[in-house]
């Protein structure tokens, strides 16, 4: 990283904890000391990025970056560490339904996962784990295909 990439990049969050209302400016205003508080971060790792001596890393980005309310791709794409184009925005591809796809179509799990980049060999776990998460709903509501029953408890049989 270069000093002007990290020089665009802190003051890119300046203004974002600025616009936020953290008072980054005068010495006593808190601001620094809030917003490490509330990303659960150490102060001095605020401290070195707003002066310009160092990124910060990966978790204290990602804490950041909920703080602020920007998505944590926009924050390692602006801080040089990845480009678009190696941090894919999986929305894009999902704005662009396949062909003959109903509009509005909600992706199904397996498609998540091909985008996600999780293993042929793990897909049917990721599958399994992803829809317990997910509301259930009844056939015929609209808002795409019905999940599949939840697996079988750990001590039932794998497989149905």
């Amino acid at each position: 990283m270069t000093s002007q990439e990290l020089d665009a990049f802190a003051a890119w969050v300046e203004d974002l904890m600025r616009e936020r209302g953290y008072d980054i400016d005068s010495p006593r205003g808190g601001g620094k000391s809030r917003i490490a508080d509330e990303a659960g971060v150490h102060r001095a790792a605020v401290t070195r990025l707003l002066q310009r001596q160092s990124m910060p890393d990966l978790e204290t980005t990602r804490r950041l970056a909920r703080v602020l309310g920007v998505p944590v791709r926009e924050m390692l794409i602006r801080s040089g560490r990845l480009t678009a184009e190696e941090l894919a925005d999986p929305r894009e591809h999902l704005a662009t339904p396949e062909p003959g796809a109903a509009p509005g179509r909600r992706p199904t799990l397996e498609e998540v996962a091909d985008l996600l980049g999780v293993p042929a060999d793990r897909r049917e776990m990721f599958v399994r784990v992803v829809e317990q998460f997910l509301p259930g709903e009844t056939a015929g509501s609209g808002a795409g295909p019905a999940p599949t029953p939840a697996p079988a408890p750990a001590s039932g049989p794998a497989h149905a």
